[in-house]
């Protein structure tokens, strides 16, 4: 069972691109794509946390995941940079400690969308602390940071644009199912005119689906199936 989060919706945007590209509907159309993708075969099971314009608080988005008893968990996002000449994809998994200050700034904006949206998240660090400590009981860590790597080598082969430290860590806290492994997902910034131009054409989402889904079958160490 795989579950892809397509960022923000309804009344939560997301990021705003340079011509007015909403984040909410990009990760949208790209996590339908990426379903298309993964349910070719039947090898597995896709559910999206959710399948239109509408809100979903984070912790609801982990709810889901677990009540599916999912396998694995991407968030899907396309952020924006006071710097419009930063562009590139970049996958983030859980950590207390955050790699770099920018890794910790997104988080704290993805984690700041509910409140923003109506909805206060409850910032618990106990209970975040907790979740890491099973999750690293489990080997949930190390199965998410497998997870990422898989997709930066996959973006890698298949000539998606990467950020430098491509692989980040940060507090997000649509990460801390205890014992799903986890990855969020940036697949590129709209403030950036390249990459927002990219991430509406239909023939670069299919790019980016296929690349996912090779690394989900690299992941479960399968043979990428032919596109």
């Amino acid at each position: 069972m795989i579950v892809l989060d397509p960022g923000h919706g309804g009344r939560d945007p997301g990021a705003l691109g340079v011509r007015g590209t909403q984040e909410k509907g990009v990760v949208m159309a790209i996590a339908r794509q990426l379903q298309a993708e993964l349910q070719v075969g039947g090898i597995y099971r896709v559910m999206l946390t959710r399948s239109g314009d509408s809100y979903v608080p984070l912790r609801e988005r982990v709810a889901r995941a677990q009540t599916a008893k999912a396998d694995l968990f991407l968030s899907l996002h396309a952020d924006a940079h006071a710097d419009s000449e930063i562009r590139g994809a970049s996958v983030y998994t859980l950590s207390e400690d955050a790699s770099d200050r920018e890794a910790a700034m997104l988080a704290a904006r993805e984690n700041r969308a509910d409140a923003t949206a109506g909805f206060r998240f409850a910032h618990e660090p106990d209970n975040v602390a907790q979740a890491l400590f099973a999750m690293s009981q489990r080997g949930t860590v190390n199965d998410s940071r497998r997870l990422a790597d898989t997709i930066v080598q996959s973006f890698a082969r298949n000539g998606v644009r990467l950020l430098p430290r491509t692989h980040r860590q940060a507090g997000f806290a649509v990460l801390t199912s205890p014992d799903i492994p986890a990855a969020l997902v940036e697949l590129g910034y709209l403030s950036n005119p390249q990459d927002e131009r990219l991430l509406t054409v239909s023939q670069h989402q299919i790019a980016l689906a296929r690349a996912l889904r090779a690394s989900v079958d690299a992941h479960f160490g399968l043979a990428t199936r032919k596109a």
